[in-house]
């Protein structure tokens, strides 16, 4: 079995001391690949570190997360930028986009970060790893003006709505990232999940957040992924290989559609 974590901050400092140890969890427990995105210009050296270690099976994005953009943007952005053409190898520019949970102060910075980041996917021919947080309104109203043939990725962490997906998977590139979320049992995640398609959703675990049940409430980490995969195979009557399998070509098909043949066992 073959497994693809398509979101994880792995490299975070809540794993400091056992870092090495989780990771190799996550590898004993059928992982393939990890792939981790950007969170701001702190994160970088850290996610450079994982990915030096494991430069097969952690594997990077670069982006600024909408929590952190604020009144300086404009000259923090460019920087983002300068490492995204450092010529390392980055998978996805990531994680990007609005979030209005936290703070709305800066909706405008925000949305002119996610859209020069979008610009920076297309003149690279890299995919985008969407976050939205109480912002569908707000996405989809910039998704609608600039998608095209040229752009694909991966809403993360959808908790959306059965319309909602539909308009995302309209755009003709997107997958759905599905997470620990949908394992718990009021969220209503599960009910939206099973109205769609297998072929159109990706695995993640966000961790070091979010983590599934019977983890709840604990810290993530990237070996629970599994979990994830257990209750999609449960929510489509289909076996957990059979989840693994599809799930990682669609992580491939989205992050290294021109690197790797989509081979199956």
């Amino acid at each position: 079995m073959r497994l693809i974590d398509t979101h994880s901050h792995i490299y975070s400092a809540s794993f400091e001391g056992e870092q090495e140890q989780m990771i190799q969890r996550a590898f004993d427990a059928g992982l393939e690949k990890i792939y981790m995105p950007n969170i701001d210009l702190e994160s970088v050296e850290a996610m450079k570190a994982v990915h030096a270690n494991f430069p097969d099976r952690c594997l990077m994005m670069m982006g600024l997360h909408p929590t952190s953009v604020g009144a300086e943007v404009k000259e923090v952005l460019p920087k983002i930028k300068a490492y995204l053409e450092d010529g390392s190898d980055y998978y996805a520019v990531g994680e990007i986009g609005i979030d209005l949970y936290w703070d709305k102060s800066y909706l405008a910075e925000q949305e002119w970060a996610f859209r020069e980041q979008i610009k920076w996917a297309k003149e690279k021919a890299l995919p985008i790893v969407i976050h939205c947080r109480d912002a569908f309104d707000e996405i989809l109203k910039i998704m609608d003006e600039l998608n095209d043939d040229q752009l694909t990725g991966i809403f993360h962490c959808f908790t959306g709505s059965v319309e909602q997906a539909g308009h995302i998977l309209d755009y003709g590139g997107f997958k759905l990232g599905i997470g620990g979320v949908v394992t718990f049992k009021n969220a209503g995640l599960d009910k939206v999940v099973e109205q769609l398609s297998i072929e159109d959703l990706v695995l993640e675990t966000d961790a070091p957040y979010l983590a599934p049940h019977p983890y709840r409430g604990k810290r993530n980490e990237a070996a629970y992924v599994k979990e994830v995969a257990l209750k999609l195979a449960d929510i489509f009557e289909i076996p957990l290989e059979e989840v693994a399998e599809i799930s990682r070509s669609n992580a491939l098909r989205i992050f290294e559609p021109n690197r790797n043949p989509i081979e199956s066992n």
